[in-house]
């Protein structure tokens, strides 16, 4: 009978352990494609995030130079005036990954003096399940011409992946491991 238990908890822990690997990867999104996060170029924040479907779990990446440009995390009122007096959060490398953990509207801006009023400002909008379902899907025109993910960051799913497989394959062999301790 102890065999059967711990066969059938093997089981369930290998099936929750393959379940969590796929549902945990999310996508990598640089924040201006090509361009980048920056002033120059006029670089519409607004229209790119529009084009994509964010989820949780999902990564966006600023890329910028750190001598002219840093990125704030604010509130929506702070976002609406360009405040930058009091952000949630700051970061200043040039290369900043981002992980999406909530639904709802997040806000960022560069706290560089005008350039959230010359447009340095994202609105990353990441719904719910029901609510993705039940919106109007994107126009065939906003998916088609929206510029392609920078080749930079082309091997971060795939880093992501790798990173999920060792981990998966970590927790088997403790399973095996476990298994056949107690047999």
């Amino acid at each position: 009978m102890g065999f059967v238990v711990e066969k059938t908890i093997g089981s369930v822990l290998v099936s929750l352990v393959m379940l969590w690997v796929p549902a945990s990867m999310g996508a990598v999104y640089k924040v201006g494609d090509a361009a980048g996060w920056t002033t120059i170029g006029n670089v519409d924040y607004k229209l790119w995030s529009a084009t994509k479907t964010f989820q949780v779990g999902d990564v966006i990446v600023f890329e910028y130079n750190p001598q002219f440009h840093n990125v704030m995390q604010v509130t929506h009122p702070m976002y609406q005036t360009c405040n930058a007096s009091s952000p949630i959060a700051t970061h200043t490398t040039g290369n900043d990954s981002i992980t999406i953990n909530t639904h709802g509207h997040h806000f960022f801006l560069c706290g560089v003096p005008g350039h959230c009023q010359f447009g340095q400002k994202l609105d990353i909008n990441v719904l719910r399940a029901a609510d993705v379902s039940s919106s109007p899907t994107q126009s065939p025109t906003a998916s088609t011409t929206a510029p392609a993910p920078s080749p930079s960051h082309a091997a971060a799913p795939l880093l992501l992946l790798a990173n999920r497989i060792a981990t998966f394959l970590a927790l088997f062999s403790m399973l095996l491991l476990y298994t056949s301790s107690t047999n």
